[in-house]
């Protein structure tokens, strides 16, 4: 249980750090409020991805172990 927490954490910290960057970079661009809603953006973004990847990863697994052996 600890490892899959941990994983969690890390994966949708990674995911939600780069999407919401990419994602307010093609709304703004470079502007001076960037980082600003960048930041805001991601704060509220990173509990819902946790949650998210938390939640759905034992079946997301799963899913990819039966792909994976039909390819």
């Amino acid at each position: 249980m600890k490892q899959r927490i941990i994983f969690a954490l890390i994966m949708s910290f990674i995911l939600s750090l780069l999407m919401t960057c990419w994602v307010t970079w093609i709304n703004l661009g470079w502007t001076s409020l960037f980082y600003q809603q960048w930041l805001k953006a991601f704060l509220l973004a990173w509990p819902a991805a946790g949650l998210i990847s938390f939640v759905t990863g034992p079946n997301i697994y799963k899913l990819s172990v039966k792909l994976s052996t039909n390819i």
